[in-house]
């Protein structure tokens, strides 16, 4: 969130040479499968030597998160009035300010429904924790239900128990979150 959002917004507001052509690689980004970028990341994160730890499946979550909450919060933007803007820089704001004071406050439910999604995308993540951690113990709670599933059979009720513990966050957050996650898929639809 902390890169999408202000590349969010500059995409929005300001004129930006290729500008079209980088919110098309964007979505070329969102076509391709995650299989297709297993392979790339797994020599580059060997390269930097990141393979089984922490960092690899989250720089590798990011690489399909950040350019979705662009895509999705560029709209967003784009449904908030300039004159906004325009009114805070007449009493004294710079671009700066304005963005901090004005629109992040009005964008509230746009950037919570894109950090939602966000957070369900990595929550809901198993390739990459599979395919870049060879600890088992180091493995997020969603990876390890594979450790129920054996040559000799399934522990049913264990896979059944692990589900549900899964689930309680997404089910949380969608609780706690409901109004700002249907107030943002609906406000940032509608252009005026």
């Amino acid at each position: 969130m902390l890169f999408a959002v202000p590349s969010a917004y500059g995409l929005a507001r300001y004129r930006i040479k290729g500008k079209k052509l980088f919110i098309q690689s964007f979505l070329i980004t969102q076509m391709l499968p995650a299989t297709l970028l297993l392979t790339p990341m797994f020599i580059i994160f060997g390269r930097f030597r990141i393979l089984n730890t922490y960092l690899s499946p989250i720089l590798a979550d990011c690489t399909i998160s950040i350019p979705f909450v662009v895509i999705i919060l560029r709209t967003y933007f784009l449904s908030i009035p300039k004159e906004l803007e325009d009114s805070a820089r007449v009493d004294g704001c710079n671009t700066f300010q304005a963005f901090i004071r004005i629109i992040l406050p009005v964008s509230y439910p746009g950037i919570i429904m894109a950090a939602v999604f966000s957070f369900l995308f990595a929550w809901g993540d198993l390739i990459f924790a599979l395919t870049f951690m060879n600890e088992q113990s180091m493995r997020p709670m969603t990876a390890g239900i594979y450790n129920f599933m054996g040559q000799y059979g399934l522990a049913w009720n264990k896979i059944m128990a692990f589900g549900t513990l899964t689930i309680i966050p997404v089910v949380a957050i969608f609780i706690f979150m409901q109004k700002y996650i249907i107030g943002g898929l609906t406000s940032g639809a509608v252009k005026e």
